[in-house]
């Protein structure tokens, strides 16, 4: 399949591709934004630790509070997640090592204490889960613009839920469902097209950030295995951040070209895109060269919203 010169819709040159520093500010902003929301809960749960462990004199009298033996668990540096292969004997000397190095010398100050190592394993997990916040934060602005791509076509459409692992119909009270979508399908042209997101083709091995399948979205792990069932593949890199671009930029590239190699020996050439946050002058150029030789298909800076609105009309559109 030829790449198509579908990218000249909403852009005129390489320049039209890079980041303004007007971008890169809000984005920045926009991280800071996102992080304090997810860290809200942490900041909940701390208060509410606080105003239990207030109750006790002493800290051996926390042993004796009910419903906080998991939050001392946390305050001992364990984490949920190593706290489920823990066994009973395991996790009563973790707290009460807690208390004799820790929370005994405090003093008075104990609870205060208690709060402090509560957060500091809170905020060890949290910072696990928001190294690729950027990631994230771009795959639900881009999911939205392709909502709003296909509302406007007058295409219905299904959402793949990550928590429930089951396709959803669409409805009028859609709001947020962007922070919950792991893929879509739609009717374009008469047949099912099912966009599916980091998906790994059997042929290929690796990760791709966005598969347009030529199925129903109930077929997709089935579909996936056969190489002329791929319409469009696509990368999409969020980090915000200029130093890293053009390293971002080379890690996208890297994949679309061994993707391209992979399809080819099964004489098939899906569409390819790239869509990035942050794309500074050299990284634009040689963005444009590919779309200009047909390397590419299309192409949009991620923080301009009439670039990604053209992007994911014509994905809607394939």
């Amino acid at each position: 399949m030829p790449q198509s010169g579908a990218f000249r819709a909403h852009l005129s040159s390489a320049a039209d591709l890079v980041t303004p520093y007007e971008e890169i500010r809000a984005g920045f902003v926009a991280l800071a934004l996102e992080r304090n929301r997810r860290a809200t809960p942490a900041v909940e749960e701390a208060r509410a630790l606080k105003a239990a462990a207030l109750r006790a004199k002493r800290p051996i009298d926390l042993l004796r509070i009910p419903r906080i033996q998991r939050a001392l668990l946390t305050s001992a540096g364990i984490s949920d997640k190593a706290a489920n292969h823990l066994v009973e004997t395991d996790k009563r000397e973790a707290i009460q090592s807690l208390i004799d190095n820790f929370l005994d010398p405090a003093g008075e100050s104990f609870v205060e204490e208690l709060v402090y190592r509560f957060l500091l394993t809170r905020g060890d997990t949290l910072g696990g889960s928001m190294r690729n916040l950027g990631g994230a934060v771009a795959q639900h602005k881009l999911t939205r613009s392709l909502l709003g791509a296909l509302h406007v076509a007058g295409l219905k459409y299904k959402w793949l839920s990550s928590r429930s692992k089951s396709w959803i119909a669409m409805s009028p009270q859609d709001a947020d469902i962007e922070l919950d979508t792991r893929g879509l399908s739609w009717v374009a042209n008469r047949s099912v097209r099912t966009l599916v997101y980091n998906l790994t083709p059997p042929l290929l091995k690796k990760n791709l950030d966005f598969c347009l399948l030529r199925c129903r979205p109930q077929d997709y792990r089935t579909a996936m295995k056969s190489a002329q069932r791929y319409l469009a593949i696509g990368e999409l890199k969020g980090g915000i951040d200029p130093a890293g671009a053009d390293e971002h930029w080379k890690t996208a590239a890297t994949a679309l070209d061994r993707a391209r190699k992979a399809f080819a020996k099964q004489e098939v050439s899906p569409y390819t895109f790239f869509i990035g946050a942050c794309i500074v002058q050299g990284m634009a150029e040689e963005i444009w060269a590919q779309l200009s030789d047909g390397t590419l298909a299309n192409a949009a800076n991620l923080g301009n919203p009439d670039q990604l609105a053209v992007l994911c009309r014509w994905l809607v559109q394939l």
